[in-house]
């Protein structure tokens, strides 16, 4: 049975393998232009700052170096219902530096398109063992994100050795350039 977590709860995975999956309905007849949201990992140390610039794992560099992290590819329509992008994680290969990956997903050209999260609704993240296909915990964002066009929906940290997950579920109006400059 999933754990279904609230903004700012935090809960153990307690798995090294597990996948991620992300997924969103949009309301495209509001612009007129298609949504296409973007799922991006970031893996960073203690200093808050991505390892590398291969660290980065998104639809463009779907591996990280270390092999822990796979993005399974870029959904351009977000149709259909149950997970729109997915992220294979391995924490037993994961580089030692990292202490944090940080799950975004964004808008792709939302400013020409004019789209924002406040668009965007039954968003959630939730984490799987991939074996078995079980939740081990979701979190469905509930926030009417009206400016945004990127949302920081979860991450996971370590903690004392165990690798903890975080419903954050931020927003940030910038979108991505904002994450990739915060982070790097």
């Amino acid at each position: 049975m999933a754990i279904n977590l609230q903004k700012g709860q935090r809960e153990t995975i307690g798995a090294p393998k597990f996948t991620i999956g992300l997924g969103w309905d949009t309301n495209s007849s509001s612009t007129g232009s298609a949504f296409d949201l973007d799922a991006s990992v970031f893996i960073m140390g203690d200093n808050k700052k991505i390892l590398a610039d291969e660290f980065f794992v998104f639809y463009n560099n779907s591996k990280s170096p270390d092999g822990a992290v796979e993005h399974t590819g870029d959904n351009l329509t977000g149709a259909g219902d149950g997970d729109d992008e997915q992220i294979i994680v391995d924490l037993s290969k994961i580089d030692p530096r990292a202490t944090e990956i940080c799950i975004v997903v964004t808008i792709h050209e939302a400013e020409s398109r004019r789209q924002n999260f406040g668009q965007v609704r039954n968003s959630f993240v939730r984490i799987f063992d991939s074996a078995t296909n079980t939740d081990i915990l979701k979190y469905e964002l509930e926030e009417d994100f009206s400016i945004e066009t990127a949302v920081e929906f979860g991450r996971i940290y370590k903690k004392d050795n165990n690798w903890k997950f975080e419903a954050v579920g931020v927003g940030m109006k910038g979108g991505l350039q904002d994450y990739l400059n915060k982070y790097n």
